[in-house]
């Protein structure tokens, strides 16, 4: 992909209700460039009255368009002529997701919108797959299980994989028959205003899918709080989580989906194979978009035969990576967000070599790197279960090192207090495999690989700390839909 200006990037300035940009009133939030920290633009901040604007608007129009009860394969069509907008922009997309975000031009073009631009089309298959049951009642009766839409679905997605996940949320919310209102993170807002006016190119009705604008505590409250979204779908931060099942209790009892934090282990038995093979793996699980991704494998816990000739070659992959703007086609390697979450990286490295950890790679940022926060990988040894980098997500490409003896030590290590969102195994043994599968506290287990695949058909989501209910795979879909109990006698 070639690199491209991002001076030139023309940049949309508000919020999208009703198919139309929105300029707001509220106050102007500064979007910088994650790459180099300068100025890209402004977006409003949305208060209670426009997130009213915008749900009442979806509700409205979701009531008026028929969307929710035409038939599935209409929806369908819609869905399916979506994707194919969503390749054909790609380069305008790829640019408007490169200019704002972690992500490189090239991982855009290549990985996020094909990986978007399917989603959709898997949700578009879905429509008139699944439905409701008959079910075994007394000869003179007819019992049924009728599916039907919750109405307005409120999501809310986070700034480390625009794209990808706002087609988690709107693929399946879409196609069972709902209107959604969108609000993407203020750090990276411009991307999900181009998908929108694309789904609307392709025949959703304006208004059944809004963007709102702004912060959370302001924008993302109000549409959680709001009384017509019948069911609120987030992916962030474990804390934030808790706030947005805590509110959605107290306004209307609605449903939430929470895909939430981690602090996955990658277990490494000294019958993993290939140490190369292995490396590799190891160090794309923790440096992905800079480590910053909820499954990032940020926990190595390897059998003491092999650790010192993995943790070699780990060493070497780390040197060996170089930043770059996002905005250039040779951009292998992703910045950090911004400063805060930055100085938090930096914060708790720090916090854990006071501990007594030792630092083997890494540990500080890139030197001449303009103005923005590129981390060097990183390599922790030494640490104890209790040790801050242990215990906390640290969202950046830090990876804590932990050795044990035998198998059961190894499972004991890889167990977290709190979170339960994916784990790695990595073994030719297939039994010693399927029983670390079974005893491990994950949403998500990952066998001699490290990360998701094209199989939509896979859902996501973590257990404990990390999350309720799921995304992608037919139970996002089905979890967009509520379910009435029928009883008919004759």
């Amino acid at each position: 992909m070639p690199s491209f200006n991002p001076q030139n990037v023309p940049l949309p300035a508000g919020h999208l209700i009703g198919g139309k940009i929105h300029p707001g009133n509220g106050e102007r939030l500064r979007v910088n460039r994650p790459s180099d920290g300068q100025f890209l633009g402004e977006i409003p901040d949305g208060d209670a009255a426009l997130v009213d604007l915008a749900v009442t608007n979806a509700h409205q129009s979701w009531l008026e368009s028929g969307w929710g009860t035409c038939a599935p394969r209409e929806r369908a069509k819609v869905l399916r002529r979506w994707a194919c907008l969503i390749e054909e922009h790609r380069v305008a997309l790829g640019q408007l997701e490169a200019v704002s975000s972690t992500r490189p031009i090239y991982d855009v073009i290549n990985h996020e919108i094909p990986f978007t631009a399917e989603a959709i089309r898997f949700y578009a298959e879905c429509c008139d797959k699944y439905s409701g049951d008959v079910l075994p009642t007394r000869s003179s009766s007819l019992g049924m299980l009728v599916p039907e839409p919750y109405g307005v679905i409120g999501a809310i997605t986070p700034w480390n994989f625009p794209l990808s996940m706002a087609s988690w949320k709107l693929g399946p919310a879409l196609a069972a028959g709902n209107a959604v209102v969108l609000k993407p993170s203020e750090l990276t807002p411009f991307s999900t205003i181009k998908l929108a006016e694309l789904a609307i190119e392709a025949g959703l009705p304006a208004g059944v899918l809004n963007i709102v604008q702004g912060r959370g505590v302001s924008c993302g409250s109000a549409l959680v709080n709001h009384p017509l979204v019948r069911k609120v779908s987030f992916t962030g931060s474990t804390v934030t989580g808790a706030q947005i099942m805590s509110q959605a209790a107290l306004n209307g009892m609605k449903p939430v989906t929470l895909e939430l934090g981690g602090k996955s282990p990658q277990l490494v038995f000294d019958d993993a194979g290939d140490i190369d093979v292995v490396a590799t793996r190891i160090f794309r699980g923790f440096t992905a978009n800079g480590g910053q991704a909820c499954v990032a494998g940020t926990r190595l816990v390897v059998q003491s035969g092999i650790a010192d000739a993995l943790i070699t070659k780990l060493v070497a992959l780390c040197e060996s990576v170089a930043p770059g703007n996002t905005w250039s086609g040779a951009c292998r390697y992703a910045p950090i967000i911004d400063v805060r979450q930055a100085k938090k990286i930096e914060s708790i490295v720090q916090a854990a070599v006071k501990e007594g950890a030792q630092l083997l790679a890494g540990g500080e940022f890139f030197a001449n790197t303009e103005q923005g926060y590129f981390f060097k990988p990183t390599l922790l040894a030494g640490v104890g279960a209790q040790s801050v980098a242990v215990q906390e997500e640290i969202f950046g490409p830090v990876l804590t090192i932990q050795t044990f003896e035998t198998e059961e030590q190894g499972l004991a290590l890889a167990d977290h207090a709190i979170y339960g969102l994916a784990a790695g195994v990595h073994t030719l043994n297939i039994e010693r495999a399927l029983r670390a599968m079974r005893r491990l506290a994950a949403g998500t287990v990952w066998i001699n690989r490290y990360g998701r695949s094209g199989d939509f058909i896979i859902p996501t989501g973590g257990f404990n700390g990390s999350g309720i209910g799921k995304d992608l795979g037919r139970q996002a879909y089905e979890a967009c839909l509520r379910y009435k109990s029928v009883l008919i006698d004759f």
